[in-house]
């Protein structure tokens, strides 16, 4: 076509003598069905050699951890062949687009690793050639205006056992559709009062191939083109098209396309388009205890049931990467689900697993308590204090240590102490001794109670001076060692404790009379405020992955902490559940 834009995309051909690496295929998640396509098509010298993918999301919410398997996949295969990865948006429908979203996906992207340089697209840069496209359909008979109303479009289908009926605007004249076509995009007529339909088969067993919508009046500003349109292309028209301006080599998309695929080779093979990628379905993720409709997400955000997209209880990346996710989880666990051609389920322990596995290695460990008990050592200097050595983290030495100041008043935690324990509690306990990380040995002498309530309110011990570094010269052992703060260092903090954000393994499967919020996790969130740290996490900055020792993993909040009080959501336990799901698999 006369205005074709396509000389302006890069060729990403490989230079010579710029040979692509050959990845790793043996054992590993980089083996899969897609990559062996990939491989066939070079082999066969299709595309020139060239390998060219993108990532199209549409800005009409936030990207989600589905998002970022597709993000690893299309990335991560233009960089193993030496190829090239746009970031298009597929903005075609302005009702529901902003540039908060736009912003939010680039940020995303960026955050999990990947880079797109100079190949940033907006299927809105393409609307007039894809008008002119739709003309060129006009002409050549294959397309018409249709002036039924949506109703009696959906009633004219037919159904899955059924065939459609043509629509009585179907035989219209080329020089009416054209004509009435023209006058759509001169905004003559209201919302919903023609269409433009594909000539196809309203026969044909592919329901999607049933004269489907191309253009639809929609009179709303875009966020790019203003109120310069007021038709917009379906998304199905669009992408296809947008594709092949870019010379995209393989288009990849998730399972619930595959029936489109027809569509999206019909429309390049009956228009005059110099480059036909080819459409590679995959398995889209599922995860337990998750949704990731983006309908579903928008409904969780504008009903109050989540506090925003970047809440951490949502599996959107914002979300993910407030609660404390690295890139680095997020991408090996997009490697280790690998990519499938038939959908299942992903346990949610594995990407647990991942950020845990990930933060062992890189995480400073510190000391919290988050239900703080006082504890009086009563045979320790009033006025001494100590600056004791504690191991920054065992997994990497090259972290040194640091000094946690040691005084006569401590914090434990509440649940480290019971007055009558049973058998197999062999935390603090009257008359009992334990080892305090870092530090002596203690005994509880003496239990101080609430006169009203009954709760134990402090305890008193002693210590053993002999034991510094926890370790007794007689050779005495302990069962326990207790995590603890210094009471008049101790820095407050409030500690959010975040959970599974649905009771039910699989939310979206509902039973009859309930919807997918039936199954919220009502305990998915306790805010615990008058938490104690120790003071070496004074103005820690926003962002920032502690291991609390005993307690988990947790992260600085990146929008609601403050230097004075921290704000720390935990992103995972300490408990490895993925790892027992492994363990009790049958070999």
């Amino acid at each position: 076509m006369e205005n074709s834009p396509i000389d302006s995309f890069p060729d990403s051909t490989p230079t010579a003598g710029n040979e692509r690496p050959q990845p790793d295929r043996e054992g590993t998640a980089l083996t899969n069905f897609i990559r062996q396509m990939i491989d066939e098509d070079l082999k066969a010298g299709k595309n020139d050699g060239r390998v060219h993918t993108r990532f199209p999301p549409e800005p009409n919410g936030y990207l989600h951890i589905g998002h970022a398997k597709s993000i690893c996949l299309n990335f991560g295969i233009a960089a193993d062949y030496n190829g090239m990865c746009n970031l298009r948006f597929d903005d075609t429908d302005p009702s529901k687009e902003e540039v908060e979203y736009v912003d939010s996906i680039k940020q995303n992207v960026r955050w999990l690793g990947f880079d797109w340089a100079d190949r940033e697209y907006y299927a809105s840069d393409y609307f007039e050639q894809l008008y002119a496209y739709a003309v060129q359909l006009i002409k050549a008979g294959k397309a018409y205006v249709d002036s039924l109303s949506a109703k009696e479009i959906r009633q004219y289908r037919g159904t899955l056992t059924e065939p459609g009926r043509n629509s009585p605007y179907r035989d219209r004249s080329v020089a009416e559709n054209l004509n009435l076509f023209e006058r759509m995009r001169a905004g003559e007529f209201a919302d919903g009062e023609h269409v433009l339909r594909a000539k196809i088969d309203m026969a044909s067993p592919n329901i999607v191939l049933r004269d489907p919508t191309l253009y639809r009046i929609k009179k709303v500003a875009h966020y790019r083109t203003g109120a310069r349109w007021c038709i917009y292309p379906m998304y199905d028209f669009t992408h296809c098209l947008s594709d092949s301006i870019e010379r995209i080599t393989h288009s990849l998309c998730t399972l619930e396309f595959e029936i489109n695929r027809a569509l999206y080779d019909w429309v390049l093979d009956n228009l005059e388009v110099e480059c036909h990628p080819q459409q590679i379905e995959f398995a889209r993720l599922n995860l337990s205890h998750t949704v990731l409709s983006k309908r579903k997400l928008i409904q969780l955000v504008e009903k109050g049931h989540v506090k925003g997209w970047n809440d951490p209880r949502m599996p959107t990346i914002s979300g993910l990467q407030r609660r404390g996710y690295t890139p680095e989880s997020i991408r090996n666990f997009c490697e280790r689900i690998g990519v499938a051609k038939a959908d299942s389920m992903v346990d949610i322990a594995l990407l647990e697993y991942c950020i845990r596995e990930d933060l062992n290695l890189r995480a400073p460990r510190v000391m919290g308590v988050l239900r703080p008990l006082r504890v009086v050592i009563d045979n320790y200097p009033p006025d001494q204090v100590e600056e004791l050595e504690a191991i920054n983290n065992p997994e990497d030495p090259s972290t040194g240590t640091r000094k946690v100041p040691f005084s006569r008043e401590l914090y434990i935690e509440k649940d480290d102490f019971m007055e009558d324990p049973p058998k197999k509690f062999f935390r603090l306990a009257p008359g009992r001794e334990v080892r305090l990380r870092y530090a002596y040995f203690i005994k509880c002498v003496k239990v101080v109670k609430d006169p009203q309530s009954g709760e134990v309110t402090a305890l008193h011990c002693t210590y053993d001076p002999a034991t510094r570094g926890g370790s007794a010269p007689d050779g005495r052992k302990v069962k326990a060692t207790l995590h603890w703060v210094s009471a008049p260092h101790a820095l407050a903090a409030e500690v959010r404790l975040y959970d599974h954000l649905f009771i039910k393994e699989n939310p979206n499967e509902v039973e009859e009379g309930r919807d997918f919020t039936h199954y919220l996790n009502p305990h998915s969130l306790e805010i615990l405020k008058d938490c104690r740290v120790e003071p070496s996490l004074a103005g820690t900055a926003p962002g920032r992955r502690y291991q609390f020792e005993r307690l988990g993993y947790f992260c600085v909040d990146a929008v609601d902490s403050f230097p004075a009080k921290p704000v720390f959501n935990r992103t995972v336990t300490l408990r490895d559940t993925w790892a027992k799901i492994q363990k009790a698999r049958p070999k």
